[in-house]
């Protein structure tokens, strides 16, 4: 008992050295920031590559001080110092079971974590992390799973056992929800900014329900069934060049619907057990192209197909090396060409780059 006072003039003294410059890293081997010795593309050679790996992240980890930054001997001492019996704090600023994610109109990657029960927010301009556990005034997340970007810089997080969406403003702050006592098992959602509709997969009532951005319920699309337009427990949403992106887990396949549900969707996909083929479809997103990436979480692969549907690429998975997956979850891409996969299992986010040119 008697190192806690140690600790806290430790902490102290080591906050006078905190105003050095801090930024975030990409960890590029499994255990450390350092570079990797070759870079990691797919698929491999000699066929011209299509992605490569930009790195993972992992939490706290990820921030530090610049490259060439050379620590004194003094704050060595004293972060050791400070450091200690910190261990758990450090534990609940680390990813353990990321679902999904985006990166918002400021450039954050906002990652959900149902493990953490919090949503991470990686700010690579302020080399900054930020843990956001608050639903609200009386009551902290319990399973947020889908993220988007709502209006004015909101937040919009569907938390699958609160059985609302939550809305948090730019810092963090809990502005409310969407959809108490009308969902069921809320998981993905996403957002048509030009119409101003917020669209949630309700994996209990298998339906996807349609709000405004007041929080009004306007419409549910479709039902339970195997038809087209029809979902057997939605999960991940994704909507990009007009349409919408849904995930038809138990269905093995994903349905791109026109936004007003009146057009017959594409449908990508389908059950078997070849590479390319679905058994349980999570994350999916697409790309400044047109691509759509399938999170295929039973055989550990992220599975890219063409705007109409056809099987294109495996990024494949199935350890805890980079560049393989476990039980991943969601997906998501930003205007620089990054895709961004929740691996879940190995606690941790591993973001590609999707290349020049046609995939």
């Amino acid at each position: 008992m008697r190192r806690w006072p140690a600790i806290a003039v430790g902490a102290l003294l080591l906050s006078a050295c905190a105003e050095r410059e801090t930024v975030m890293h990409w960890q590029t081997s499994a255990t450390s920031s350092a570079a990797a010795p070759a870079a990691q593309r797919w698929p491999a050679a000699p066929e011209a590559a299509r992605y490569e790996l930009v790195g993972v992240l992992t939490g706290e980890t990820n921030f530090g001080p610049p490259d060439g930054y050379r620590e004194g001997r003094l704050e060595q001492v004293l972060r050791w110092i400070a450091g200690l019996g910190a261990d758990e704090e450090r534990s609940k600023r680390t990813l353990l079971r990321p679902q999904g994610g985006i990166v918002d109109e400021a450039g954050r990657i906002c990652v959900t974590d149902v493990g953490r029960r919090a949503v991470f927010v990686f700010d690579e301009r302020a080399g900054r992390l930020a843990v956001w556990d608050q639903a609200d005034e009386h009551a902290a997340f319990m399973a947020p799973i889908g993220v988007a970007a709502g209006a004015d810089g909101e937040l919009l997080v569907a938390d699958s056992a609160l059985g609302r969406v939550v809305r948090l403003g730019r810092d963090g702050t809990p502005l409310g929800s969407i959809g108490k006592g009308v969902l069921g098992r809320p998981t993905g959602v996403t957002r048509d900014a030009a119409r101003g509709r917020i669209y949630v997969a309700d994996t209990a009532s298998h339906d996807i329900a349609v709000f405004d951005d007041a929080g009004r319920l306007l419409q549910r699309l479709g039902r339970r069934g195997v038809a087209a337009g029809e979902y057997n427990a939605p999960t991940f949403l994704a909507f990009a060049g007009g349409r919408l992106v849904v995930s038809d887990t138990a269905n093995a396949r994903v349905q791109l619907v026109d936004a007003t549900g009146a057009a017959s969707p594409v449908l990508i996909g389908r059950r078997g057990l070849y590479v390319g083929n679905l058994t349980r479809p999570k994350g999916v997103a697409r790309d400044v192209d047109g691509n759509v990436y399938v999170v295929e979480s039973f055989y550990d692969h992220l599975l890219v197909f063409d705007a109409e549907g056809h099987f294109l690429l495996p990024i494949r998975g199935g350890d805890a090396g980079l560049g393989a997956f476990y039980l991943p979850a969601g997906v998501w891409t930003d205007g620089a060409r990054r895709v961004f996969l929740a691996d879940m299992f190995n606690g941790r986010v591993v973001v590609l780059r999707y290349l020049e040119g046609p995939t």
